[in-house]
């Protein structure tokens, strides 16, 4: 916990967009109905989500909304009996729903497949089957280390309906990695597939598979499914490998949806390890899909003619919650892409964005950054006007980002939605609407159910401006339900750092409209001469000049201060044709911040670096860049976005 109770805040930002008139008007949830349910929500938030609830089916209704009797272990809607999958797709094939696109894929070499929901629907069928047939069945782990193809909506959605546990696993992991994952969660069967494309190249995830697999005696998976996707020779070690073309192809396409009680575990996913070893989160079926259906139908204010992109990939919590499982509840058609958003040149996405017609675009600041540095003529190039709504999610967005993104891809005419949440929360917590005010950089204010505020080191609210930590009051529906197998570890990591409150581990500030600014993360926070100072602030100043594309700060022992900033700043392409050399360059910006942030926001040290370390999920990995710098271990690097634990951070040639 912090030494001092609250944060400076430096960061001053006053402009303010408005929704256009035409969104506000048809908007599933307009300003009165929206301002009824915050009032529903404060007055008894267990009627708001018991509403929320109501509009998905259930084989049999709950007994309670809310069981807080052994809190922090929270349990929603208990006595109820459901099965996220038959929301998702058994009740759309007796609606109009059924012969609507469910998901179209494109793989990077430009190949493209669609489903219907009542196609995508056969294929999950069958493949529970063959689940089914191999000995999987309710309360199994299944580990499922796949690219964005198909097959890995397919094999999620399979094993929810069986009642099987779903622990996805980036494609980009190393053996070590997965290893340890299928370990802990003792993973009966484990889903691959041959290779897939990325960056014009073929990545062979079977042969990481079989590594993963080696010498691991009894805690091996009895079965491993591979999945042709790249079509390249890979080896099979029967009777433990089979292939998933031929399971499938001899089953039947209907099914039995497996009849789950609310609080049975849905999914295990692992943490994305920025703060170290990754964490067994453990969601359920019932509370994950009440809260996941409403927060995703209301901010992005959900059409029957919607062409949902979210970037995300399978692998990452923004994967399960707003690739595959929302927009399957709320009947949405999905798109999503194999590869990488550079190939073969800048505009892969904003191609597909025309050629696809999508209306809501969902990514990552890490992801605009990267396209930003192309500058806009890439984005002007295409017909983007199809184009509604768009949203950021991973990491606080500075204001320089998204006034780009809304110009030059929302030309100036799509509600940009920042959005907080975390693995952790499962839903949306933190976000506006398209009916809401903007403010470029913030997230916005609480969603209706959610009491989310900004607080010292003993709870108590800070003024409005000041940071402090970032905390959820009351349970809601979407949060995880556990650790796996460690329970300490979940109280202590959520519940007793400020107890009674859920601790998010971010800081943040609340301005006098009740807007939320996210700072960084807590162990993110610089203390120079007295004044607390949120990373995110340094960095959204840094990137506000030209000439650096991105930027990490981190602190540094200091003599006179305690502590100072150290910056690791990619620079823009051509700063060399303006100044003289790196030290001139580094000056400037540090000038830059100086003027941009006041005197006590100086930084001490400027290191221009080729890359910053992140995880996959788009964070920026400061602890390694904190343990680099005073020599200490880095810890678990295995979420790494190169995956490359022996150059996690490279300096510019």
């Amino acid at each position: 916990m912090a030494r001092t109770e609250e944060l400076d805040a430096l960061l001053k930002e006053e402009r303010v967009f408005r929704p256009p008139s035409r969104l506000v008007v048809g908007a599933n949830v307009g300003p009165e109905e929206y301002a009824a349910s915050l009032k529903v929500a404060d007055d008894n938030p267990l009627v708001y989500w018991e509403r929320a609830a109501l509009e998905l089916a259930w084989f049999k209704k709950w007994d309670t909304v809310l069981d807080e009797t052994h809190a922090p272990f929270y349990r929603w809607f208990v006595g109820a009996q459901c099965n996220i999958v038959y929301n998702a797709l058994d009740r759309h094939v007796d609606t109009a729903v059924k012969n609507k696109l469910a998901l179209l894929w494109e793989g990077e070499p430009g190949d493209i497949r669609k489903f219907t929901y009542y196609e995508l629907y056969r294929e999950v069928n069958r493949f529970a089957n063959a689940m089914r047939s191999l000995g999987v069945g309710k309360g199994d782990k299944v580990v499922i280390y796949m690219p964005s193809i198909p097959e890995t909506v397919v094999s999620m959605l399979a094993a929810a309906k069986i009642g099987a546990v779903h622990t996805v696993v980036f494609g980009g992991f190393s053996a070590k990695a997965l290893r340890s994952r299928i370990i802990d969660a003792k993973a009966k069967l484990v889903i691959t597939v041959d290779g897939f494309y990325r960056n014009g190249r073929v990545m062979n995830l079977k042969t990481i598979v079989d590594e993963a697999l080696i010498d691991c005696s009894a805690q091996c998976p009895d079965t491993v499914i591979v999945v042709r996707r790249a079509g390249i020779d890979v080896e099979m070690s029967e009777p433990r490998d089979l292939r998933y073309e031929d399971l499938v192809r001899q089953e039947r396409p209907e099914a039995l949806t497996e009849v789950m009680d609310a609080n049975d575990p849905l999914f295990l996913l692992y943490s994305s390890g920025a703060t170290g070893t990754p964490k067994g989160i453990v969601h359920s079926h019932g509370g994950y899909m009440v809260g996941v259906n409403r927060s995703l139908s209301w901010v992005f204010d959900i059409k029957p003619t919607d062409i949902f992109w979210c970037t995300a990939d399978p692998g990452w919590v923004t994967g399960h919650s707003y690739l595959v499982y929302g927009p399957l509840l709320t009947g949405a058609s999905i798109v999503m892409y194999e590869g990488h958003p550079l190939y073969p040149q800048a505009d892969r996405l904003w191609d597909m964005v025309e050629r696809h017609g999508v209306t809501t675009l969902y990514a990552t600041p890490t992801l605009i950054r990267m396209l930003m540095r192309y500058g806009s003529r890439y984005p002007q190039r295409h017909d983007l006007h199809t184009l509604r709504l768009l949203g950021t999610v991973g990491e606080p967005i500075s204001p320089e980002v998204w006034v780009w993104f809304h110009k030059h891809v929302g030309r100036g005419e799509c509600p940009l939605l920042d959005t907080w949440w975390q693995t952790e929360t499962g839903m949306f917590m933190i976000a506006p609407l398209p009916i809401s005010l903007l403010k470029p950089g913030s997230v916005g204010r609480p969603l209706p159910g959610i009491e989310a505020d900004v607080v010292d080191g003993k709870g108590n609210p800070v003024p409005p401006g000041k940071g402090g930590y970032l905390v959820i009051k009351k349970p809601w529906p979407g949060m995880l339900s556990g650790l796996l197998g460690d329970e300490d570890a979940y109280k202590d990591a959520y519940w007793t750092k400020i107890p009674g409150m859920y601790f998010a581990g971010d800081v943040a500030r609340k301005d006098e409209d009740g807007f939320f600014w996210i700072q960084g993360r807590a162990d993110d926070v610089l203390n120079i001469a007295g004044h607390r100072l949120g990373t995110a602030e340094f960095e959204s100043a840094l990137v506000a000049h030209k000439f650096a594309d991105e930027a990490a700060v981190i602190g540094i022992p200091d003599a006179v201060k305690g502590e100072a900033a150290k910056a690791f700043i990619v620079p823009a392409a051509g700063w060399q044709d303006v100044f003289a050399s790196r030290e001139e360059l580094i000056v400037t910006l540090k000038d830059h911040v100086r003027r941009e942030l006041g005197p006590v926001a100086s930084i001490k040290a400027v290191e221009l670096v080729e890359t910053l370390p992140r995880t996959r999920s788009g964070k920026i990995l400061r602890r390694v860049l904190r343990a680099q710098e005073l020599g200490q271990e880095v810890g678990d690097l295995s979420t790494l976005e190169e995956n490359d634990p022996d150059r996690p951070l490279m300096p510019e040639e």
